[in-house]
């Protein structure tokens, strides 16, 4: 869970998918308490978002995975969202028993079609197997002053 050093401002999302399975966890609190959802979490200050994605899919399931491209940006008056496509590097999935209670790979099909996984959810994991390939990665140097840096482009 959140800790002093959270910045509330910022959070992460990640759709990892391993041979046509999606990775779910059944979330324990808030609005999505007792569904299915992609792992993420807020982003520390000090960190950068790629950092976060990879300390909350290891705190929350586990398993190790790589930021890949960025398919979903969510913002609002008071805060914003990254989504990430990620892939699976190593580790057992399994629960933290604390923000989920469950964590399991799921046939994209059917997550994509049970009342248990909310929209948006949805949304991300159709945008991480659509033919667009959004935003990817890019080696960026930049100057060193505000380093490090990083750039997602087409």
């Amino acid at each position: 869970m959140a800790n002093e050093n959270t910045n509330w401002g910022q959070s992460v999302t990640g759709v990892v998918i391993r041979e046509n399975k999606v990775l779910l966890a059944r979330h324990t609190y808030g609005g999505g308490k007792g569904m299915l959802i992609i792992p993420g979490g807020y982003v520390n200050f000090g960190e950068t978002p790629q950092d976060a994605l990879i300390r909350e899919y290891l705190e929350e399931t586990k398993v190790v995975v790589k930021p890949i491209s960025i398919i979903g940006i969510r913002f609002n008056m008071h805060d914003w969202y990254i989504a990430f496509k990620a892939e699976y590097v190593s580790g057992e999935a399994s629960s933290d028993n604390d923000e989920n209670s469950e964590v399991l790979w799921v046939d994209v099909e059917d997550a994509l079609s049970r009342e248990d996984v909310p929209e948006l959810t949805k949304k991300l994991i159709q945008s991480a197997i659509s033919e667009e390939h959004g935003l990817i990665y890019k080696d960026y140097v930049g100057n060193t002053k505000h380093a490090p840096y990083s750039l997602y482009c087409v």
